[in-house]
Formats: C-alpha cells, structure tokens, sequence
C-alpha cells in the first residue's frame, strides 16, 4: 500500500474543519497511520516549500504556515497519492471542482486548507521530514476487507 503525507493548514484549524476534512478521507477508505498536530517553524517551512523560493508568494506563506498549528497525517492506501490529491482538488479553490476539498471549501490559492503530496518520492521525503521512527504505525484496519478487492489488495 501507498503512503502519501497531508498536512491540514492553519485555516483548517482556525475555520473549526479539521474533522470534516479528516473524515472525507476515512470516508473514501484511507488508513491513518500517523497523526499530530505541529506549530511549524520557519526552517522546517523553508524546507518543505524550498521549491517555491525566489516566488513572490514564498513569505507570505511561510508566515501563514506558521501563524497558528496545523495538523499534519501520513495517509495509506492503495494509490494514496493521486486519490488524495483528488479529494483534494486543484490548488487554488476557486478554480477546484465542487466535491472535492478545496472546491466545496475554500476560496484562496494560499488559504486552501490543505497541502497532500504531489508524488510518491515527494510523499516520502516529507512523511520522514515530519514523522520520525517509530510514529508512523503498523495496524490492521477492520474494514480492509470491504474496502479492496483480493487483487487489489496487494
């Protein structure tokens, strides 16, 4: 099974959508398999979004990621990935189709409520640059077997 990271951001937190949004994707059959809440800081901030250095938004975001607590899961499942990043729905939520994440609930390019990694080498790096040994879990989860089928289940 796939892992993918998700971090719910501070207007998650601040807007009270924490559970809505968490329960969409238990709802679609994902296992939670790590969970926390953080304050980001400014460094672990610069790494994660080091890849939108030099863009004018960049400050601006950092200090949004940093102003309240976000809450930040490692998600597993088949294909976790790409149907994360559908539930999910296109970055800016304006422009996100209605049923998805930021279409039935955001407004904002930046303040859209969600950050889900974009690939499964990018879901790596970032499930072990937020989580480190031993809080990433191991589970049987009861419903596995009306979730997939047997092929799919390898």
């Amino acid at each position: 099974m796939e892992r993918t990271l998700v971090i719910l951001k501070p207007d998650s937190v601040n807007r009270a959508l924490v559970g809505k949004i968490l329960a969409r994707f238990e709802q679609k059959g994902l296992k939670i398999i790590a969970m926390k809440m953080r304050h980001l800081d400014a460094q672990t901030l610069n790494v994660h979004y080091s890849h939108h250095k030099g863009k004018p938004f960049f400050d601006g975001l950092v200090k949004f990621m940093s102003s309240i607590p976000s809450v930040i899961m490692v998600l597993e499942g088949k294909d976790a990935v790409d149907v994360v990043r559908k539930i999910v729905g296109a970055t800016n939520g304006r422009e996100a189709l209605p049923g998805t994440i930021r279409g039935d609930l955001s407004m904002s390019a930046q303040s859209n409520l969600v950050h889900a990694s974009a690939t499964t080498d990018e879901a790596k790096k970032e499930i072990e640059r937020f989580f480190g040994k031993g809080e990433v879990l191991e589970y049987e989860k009861m419903n596995f077997e009306v979730i997939y089928s047997e092929d799919e289940k390898v």
